[in-house]
């Protein structure tokens, strides 16, 4: 297994539902030594697809974090779900990771979560390559799957692999590098022979072989200069050049191939230790100084202070919780105590695992670049930073997305309700897309979620994991609350309570902030002056955020909204106490929320249809009957694909309905768009139910 940093990958799995990222990740486990046989979705057998509900669903649900090796590279891989409700486990991955490999069906292309991954592994300026897989299905276009990455992800998608063929007739691939072509002698592809360039492709081999050259002549100096004194580059200078434009993300080099069918996936890992960054060779993050505030950038080397971010967390059965730990400088021990700058806690280090197919091995170490598991810790949660005391710099948390459904939760035996809340906290620890929270009028559980399936995964783990059995009410979509305005308004809190007088008046300032921007809550700097005692400050923005978490129309928490304390007014500092600064808050805050304009706001999803053209017109029909738009449309193949936009709350039951409109043969996949101002008959019905 590999020692240096350089010889080190933490790379992505990611992509659109069902285009084959598991199988990929499979076969590679396979070719690499890490497994003795061949996993198949179908048959509930892989290895990342752990879970009970993942073989039953043949799905991905949460990321997997597994090491193998090839060519005395150890690589760290994650496999991803592809479903939009578990995008927060692409999100925390991609957080952490150097390197992605995006995987693409050749008769799809360019599918919709392929696109949000996409933008997601923009974010975090992950360096990535791209696989077209299912080059065996009928339909399968590798050119245009190549065409749509560049059109719809304004990807450069550069072939660095020529398939010979396609759906039955796929025989094998060219490397358009070395000019070599892979023929498989069987079937299932598991034995192949490289050889010469068939005579009857060399002219298309040589054309795209010119192309690549040119390609990376456009994005590296270097090899431009190289390139305009010999047109005819070794193969080594090809690959290095490549190399360096992936690395500076200005190339995504695309193989082919076919993982279910065993073909191209040799080539795709040399691709990953080829072409994708090592942990040094991407730019070192930067974290906030605890003491100072202040930016400063991670030191990424073995001998510089620990710096490592914990970005998932996981119940193994046999182990316990499992904190999936990225370090990023220095070195993790076992038996170290290290310090959490949230909490301003030290933790120490039980145990340290690398996770291995389906077995772990223990470490003493963890050094700068890998990826591990740690077991032993307490109060960490997604997100959290683990470093050393002397240095405390947090680095960049994980946020996540606001969820879109909910469902009342209760124990069915009052002797199960202690165990109920327990396993839901573990639940909410391990997915920070699942929230629980308490309804203040009936005192009822809520769980929250990003979707019916993700609510259904939770409420079966429930019951499997945990021995739960719980009653459930009907999943429902998760409103908010904002406002559209600003408003100032001066409250005064004036009580006798228990024979003391408490006493305070607050100047408040509600107004709306981007859409997408969360809750912001804060004393101006002249109130704090004002204040008699410094902790007063404190007590006010955990009061403001306690009152936007409960709304004002409704009771729906508010989102997108900015509360600020701008003047306080006290008699004295014997009647300006706890309770009147939190109450002349709470309250100030709901009367200035009421002023400035508060609306509704709704999920709203964006749809894509693929669908045979004679049913267009009832699928539109129908899409607008929801009070949906449709934005786009366009021919992909022989079918028409259909783009929308609408409210959650008018998808429920969509998947019969469109079976219903095309006679089974349309297809969609959703996502969530954004949050939109619901339109005033749906507020008014909303609020008067």
């Amino acid at each position: 297994m590999a020692t240096g940093m350089e010889q080190i990958r933490n790379i992505g799995i990611v992509a659109h539902i069902d285009a084959g990222k598991t199988t990929t990740t499979e076969r590679i486990l396979f070719y690499a030594g890490m497994t003795h046989r061949l996993g198949n979705v179908d048959e509930g057998n892989t290895v990342t697809d752990w879970m009970i509900q993942e073989r039953e669903r043949g799905i991905t649900i949460t990321s997997a974090a597994i090491t193998c090796a090839w060519r005395d590279t150890q690589i760290n891989l994650i496999d991803t779900p592809g479903h939009v409700d578990f995008t927060m486990e692409v999100e925390r991955a991609l957080r952490v990771l150097d390197g992605a490999v995006g995987v693409f069906c050749a008769v799809g292309g360019v599918q919709p979560q392929s696109e949000t991954v996409w933008r997601q592994a923009d974010r975090y300026h992950v360096s990535r390559i791209a696989f077209v897989n299912k080059m065996d299905r009928m339909g399968a276009n590798f050119d245009r799957a190549v065409s749509e990455m560049r059109e719809k992800l304004g990807a450069n998608a550069v072939p660095v692999m020529m398939p010979v063929g396609a759906a039955e007739t796929y025989a094998g691939e060219i490397d358009l590098i070395s000019l070599s072509y892979r023929r498989y002698l069987d079937e299932e592809g598991k034995s192949f022979e490289d050889g010469a360039v068939p005579a009857e492709l060399a002219d298309a081999a040589q054309a795209a072989h010119e192309a690549l050259l040119e390609a990376l002549a456009e994005v590296d100096d270097t090899f431009m200069e190289a390139y305009l004194e010999d047109p005819e580059q070794d193969v080594a200078s090809v690959r290095a050049a490549i190399r360096r434009a992936v690395v500076a993300q200005t190339m995504v080099p695309v193989f082919c191939g076919s993982s279910l069918r065993n073909k191209g996936v040799q080539a795709l890992l040399d691709g990953i230790v080829d072409f994708l960054p090592s942990p040094g060779e991407r730019k070192a993050p930067v974290g906030t100084n605890v003491k100072t505030n202040a930016d400063e950038e991670i030191e990424t080397t073995a001998t510089a202070p620990l710096s490592s971010l914990v970005f998932k967390i996981a119940t193994d059965p046999y182990m316990g919780r499992l904190f999936f730990v990225r370090v990023y400088g220095g070195a993790l021990k076992k038996g170290q105590n290290v310090y959490n700058p949230r909490t301003r806690k030290r933790e120490r280090i039980m145990k340290l695992l690398r996770v291995k197919s389906d077995e772990e091995e223990e470490l003493d170490v963890l050094d700068a670049g890998d990826i591990g598991a740690v077991v032993g810790l307490k109060e960490v949660t997604t997100g959290d930073t683990l470093c050393v005391e002397n240095r405390p710099v947090a680095l960049m948390g994980i946020t996540a997305p606001e969820p879109v459904m909910f469902m009342a939760i209760e124990p069915k035996s009052t002797a199960e309700k202690d165990k109920l809340i327990a396993a839901l906290d573990q639940l909410a620890a391990e997915d920070p897309t699942c929230q629980v929270r308490t309804d203040a009028d009936s005192g009822q559980k809520i769980l929250c979620g990003m979707g019916e399936l993700h609510l259904e995964i939770l409420v079966d783990r429930l019951k499997r994991e945990f021995n739960v059995m719980a009653n459930t009410g009907k999943p429902m979509v998760s409103y908010y609350e904002t406002v559209s305005a600003t408003a100032r308004q001066t409250y005064t809190f004036d009580r006798e309570i228990a024979g003391r007088r408490h006493y305070v008046t607050l100047t408040l300032e509600v107004s709306p902030i981007e859409r997408g921007k969360g809750r912001q809550a804060e004393v101006a700097k002249s109130a704090l002056k004002r204040l008699p005692k410094p902790e007063f400050s404190a007590i006010i923005t955990n009061a403001l955020f306690d009152a936007i978490a409960t709304g004002v129309l409704a009771r729906f928490p508010m989102t997108d909204v900015k509360a600020e304390v701008i003047d306080c007014v006290i008699l004295d500092e014997e009647t300006a106490s706890d309770v009147a600064f939190r109450s002349a808050a709470v309250m100030g805050f709901r009367e200035t929320a009421l002023a400035a304009q508060p609306e509704l706001l709704e999920p709203i999803m964006s749809l894509d249809i693929v669908t045979p053209p004679e049913y267009v017109g009832d699928i539109m029909g129908d899409i607008n009957s929801r009070r949906g738009q449709v934005c786009d449309m366009d021919m992909k193949g022989d079918l028409q694909n259909v783009r929308a936009r609408v409210p959650l709350a008018e998808l429920f039951g969509y998947a019969t309905a469109i079976r219903s409109l095309s006679r089974g043969r349309a297809s969609y996949t959703m996502e969530t768009g954004a949050f939109a101002v619901v339109p005033r008959t749906v507020k008014e019905e909303l609020l008067n139910r």
